[in-house]
């Protein structure tokens, strides 16, 4: 009986050395948030506009305006040229991004909003 249960428990050990959580190459790709954006597309956090003015006056939800800079969260791989050849991204993850008004698509991803929009939709790169 002794050697059964010894044989039980060096089984349960293998087992817990072997179930612990590897990285794989595709979850590295898709970063924290699990969203990898196509072709040469940019996944951005807005920046959250000011709640009140300098004067001290609240602005209501209703009349602000959507944010036109944030961070970028997620790159993609970059667009294919004429040539097939992949062109790579001008932007990197962590840059904080001027892009137009009007050219994203509004996402949620684990409750959060992030616009995802093609990088020739971006204006300028802030440097601080």
């Amino acid at each position: 009986m002794k050697k059964t249960k010894k044989k039980v428990v060096a089984r349960s050990v293998a087992k817990k050395q072997t179930s612990k959580k590897t990285s794989t190459p595709a979850q590295s790709r898709f970063g924290t948030l699990g969203v990898l954006p196509m072709g040469d597309r940019v996944l951005i956090r807005p920046e959250a506009p000011e709640e009140m003015t300098s004067f001290g006056l609240i602005i209501p939800d209703s009349a602000k305006e959507k944010p036109e800079h944030g961070t970028v969260v997620a790159v993609g791989p970059g667009r294919r040229g004429d040539d097939n050849d992949l062109v790579p991204m001008g932007v990197q993850v962590g840059d904080k991004v001027m892009f137009s008004k009007y050219g994203f698509d509004e996402i949620k991803v684990k409750g959060v909003e992030y616009y995802i929009l093609p990088e020739s939709s971006i204006l300028a790169v802030i440097h601080n």
